[in-house]
């Protein structure tokens, strides 16, 4: 048993190997410190999706179960979760995850609650969307939202468009849903 580290999973359970890999090839373990898709391997990893053979082929490769977190790994081996594979953002050639905008947004003292998302652009694949739900009683403009982003982000992960809404779709445990707001926006004209 390892110690409690704030922010990270732990260590693989007995038995149980992880591995950081490239998110692009899938099979290049990344240095400590980088982001990439965990994988595991050990005996508590399922077979395969009943009944589903392309699911399990895109799932499970020699023997390792490919997560979908992006994750990172010190130097002592703890791992920490980063984001959801399926929610980075391609901006111009660069990742962008989601999460480290969210968080962003979470310390302006207006907000109550904000999600990122990745929406089509011509040019740079994708530009940052942000849904925004205000604190009662205050009132904000997008230029004010992303004005206070341009100090706390690099210039690729700032957000181009901002929505403010009454709240946010969740899931019955609470989650926001950034599937349904990939949905709304598509809906957009």
């Amino acid at each position: 048993m390892g110690r409690t580290k704030i922010g990270s999973i732990g260590l693989p359970l007995p038995d149980t190997d992880c591995r950081i890999v490239d998110l692009v090839d899938g099979s290049t373990d990344v240095a400590p410190g980088e982001a990439g898709e965990l994988i595991v391997k050990g005996p508590q990893v399922m077979a395969g999706y009943w009944n589903r053979p392309d699911e399990t082929a895109a799932t499970l490769r020699d023997g390792w179960l490919f997560t979908g977190d992006i994750a990172t790994m010190d130097g002592e081996g703890y791992f920490y979760i980063v984001d959801r594979k399926k929610d980075m953002i391609i901006s111009g050639g660069y990742n962008v995850y989601p999460r480290e905008i969210d968080e962003v947004f979470f310390a302006h003292p207006k907000m109550m609650e904000a999600c990122a998302i990745g929406v089509p652009h011509s040019t740079r694949g994708e530009q940052i969307k942000v849904f925004v739900v205000l604190k009662p009683g205050e009132t904000a403009t997008a230029a004010e939202m992303i004005d206070f982003c341009r100090e706390r982000l690099a210039a690729y992960k700032l957000p181009t468009m901002v929505a403010f809404c009454k709240e946010l779709p969740k899931s019955t445990v609470g989650k926001v849903l950034r599937k349904d707001l990939r949905r709304m926006a598509a809906d957009e004209p």
